[in-house]
């Protein structure tokens, strides 16, 4: 017959007050053989009055006070002469005691978890005078535990973790459980640890509380969490023992086990060939089981005819291939690409080699597509030259354009404006000839820029664009000019010979030797001996005295020299080129 928890409990205060029955009647029968007691000038007489301890039941549920022990002394002869009286912890509240037998008796139902023991003062008096007939005794009254704690997983729930693919045994996680049960007395406080929930994957040692793994090749990605049920129970784990849970959650932390494999064995994508370089052609991403950086993935273009055209990079936050262009594309130069693609992990664990090899491979073809391109110069820059002398309608140059698609739409040709204000040029629509619309002058402007539109003649919204700088030649239409205005003065003392000025002239034209200037005097001046003229190889003549003369000579377009006689001079000299 199976006892229940109540029953039990009655059945141990049983045997508990045996116990406590047997102790009371050893400990009355100890005192003929305890040690002798002293009193100082009396004669010397055995001690009869010697308590150790009682024992008394925890969580007695009786109605009656629960009977603790007798205080018997060898002098009370029955007659009620001797009175007992208790002192010290619980005594009155707890603990009362018969003053006429000495019977002590528990009136509160008692729990060991909160006081294990009490210590207490006994005492027989002559109830005629109140004086002791025995010494004053202490003695302990012990609580006898019984089993009423369960055992308590102080720290749970408990989260725990575990690689996947882990060896059988390998240790996940300890739980403890502690019973508030008195551990030195029977085996009301010895556990015993089971696994109620998440057999047959996990196993919990009973004596310890460890946690291990009992299934080998447990694969997160087939099922990364587990809820297990452990069970702490008392008394050695057998029947009547007192039981708690707790739960442990258990999650398979990923390993590299699972190699990259791309969903197809080839792609396709189109793109225009407008595209700009640098622009994102396609997005590829190996399929990848694992997470975190066991997923960690490497791309690389390894084969094909696009190795210098398009390259591959890695996307940190998605792992995807971006597949870019480094190359402007041209539809009518190579209309398709095809590349082969390695997708790598870049941390391999060698525990896993043989689930390999943790790389895979695929193709994938870039179809380049037509789009309607503006038409082309043979030239970005055209260089033309001109001589300013040209008459209207002269040809410069020519410019040539085409469409460089498929269709080679014929081409028309116009001048941009904006450039040519003054409308110098003109250029003929259909054959791109340049010519003069306007005489030229080097002296007003030496270089003309301008701009060339071609337009297709199918779609006249693709215009290209060509520059052209046209250089006007120089040729001898300037006459040479003074540099400035000269007023000289000289002393009327001067020397023969003497510099008296330094003449230069300035020219517009722009021959390719440089100005070569010639330098006389004016007719009138001629014949003038008072000045000479002099070459001095410079381009720049020197006015000067003749020798043996005090006169002065001078040359100007307009000079003037005050000498002796007051005379002023003007336009003496005449420039030649």
């Amino acid at each position: 017959m199976k006892l229940g928890r109540v029953e039990f409990c009655h059945f141990l205060q049983i045997i508990a007050l045996f116990l406590c029955l047997s102790g009371m009647s050893q400990a009355e029968l100890s005192r003929s053989r305890s040690k002798p007691y002293f009193q100082s000038g009396r004669p010397r007489t055995k001690r009869s009055w010697v308590w150790n301890q009682f024992f008394v039941l925890e969580e007695y549920m009786g109605s009656d006070p629960l009977y603790v022990g007798k205080l018997h002394s060898d002098v009370d002869k029955g007659d009620g002469s001797i009175k007992y009286i208790l002192s010290g912890e619980g005594a009155s509240s707890i603990f009362i005691i018969d003053e006429n037998t000495g019977d002590i008796h528990a009136t509160k139902r008692l729990d060991r978890e909160e006081q294990a023991y009490y210590t207490l003062r006994a005492q027989a008096l002559d109830r005629q005078t109140s004086k002791p007939v025995e010494p004053e005794s202490e003695f302990v009254i012990k609580i006898q535990d019984i089993n009423d704690n369960e055992p308590k997983f102080l720290d749970g729930p408990y989260t725990a973790g575990v690689p996947e693919m882990s060896p059988v045994g390998t240790s996940v996680v300890q739980v403890t459980a502690t019973d508030a049960d008195d551990p030195t007395y029977g085996n009301s406080a010895r556990v015993v640890y089971s696994i109620l929930q998440g057999q047959p994957y996990f196993s919990v040692e009973p004596k310890t509380g460890v946690i291990k793994t009992a299934l080998p090749n447990m694969d997160r990605e087939a099922k990364d969490q587990y809820l297990l049920v452990i069970q702490a129970k008392d008394m050695v784990g057998q029947n009547g023992g007192l039981s708690g849970t707790t739960s442990v959650t258990v999650t398979l932390t990923d390993v590299n086990d699972n190699p990259p494999r791309f969903p197809r064995r080839s792609y396709q994508y189109n793109v225009p060939e407008s595209l700009p370089v640098a622009s994102v052609v396609a997005r590829i991403k190996a399929a990848d089981a694992d997470v975190g950086p066991n997923a960690e993935m490497e791309y690389k273009i390894v084969d094909g005819d696009g190795l210098g055209v398009f390259k591959i990079s890695v996307d940190k936050d998605t792992q995807e291939g971006i597949i870019t262009i480094q190359k402007e594309l041209d539809y009518e130069g190579k209309a398709s690409y095809t590349l082969r693609i390695e997708a790598a992990n870049k941390h391999v664990d060698p525990r896993f080699l043989s689930l390999g090899p943790f790389s895979d491979m695929t193709t994938v073809k870039i179809i380049v597509e037509d789009v309607d391109e503006p038409p082309v110069f043979t030239s970005r820059l055209y260089s033309m030259v001109v001589s300013e002398a040209a008459k209207v309608g002269t040809i410069i140059g020519t410019v040539a354009a085409h469409d460089p698609d498929a269709s080679n739409s014929p081409v028309r040709y116009s001048i941009d404006r904006n450039t040519d204000l003054e409308r110098y040029f003109n250029i003929d629509a259909n054959s791109g000839v340049i010519t003069t619309a306007k005489s030229l002058d080097r002296e007003t402007n030496a270089v003309h820029n301008i701009t060339v539109l071609a337009m297709e003649s199918q779609n006249p919204s693709q215009i290209g664009r060509g520059y052209v700088g046209i250089t006007i030649l120089d040729i001898n239409d300037n006459a040479p000019e003074f540099a400035m205005e000269y007023e000289t003065t000289v002393c009327e003392n001067a020397q023969p010979g003497q510099v008296i000025q330094k003449i230069s002239a300035v020219d517009k034209d722009d021959p390719p030797s440089g100005h070569q200037f010639y330098f006389s005097l004016t007719g009138d001046a001629a014949n003038n001996h008072n000045f000479s003229l002099q070459d001095n190889k410079e381009g720049l003549p020197i006015l000067s005295f003749p020798p043996l003369s005090d006169s002065f000579h001078i040359y100007s377009s307009l000079f003037k020299l005050d000498f002796t006689l007051g005379q002023q001079l003007k336009n003496v000299l005449g420039l030649m080129f």
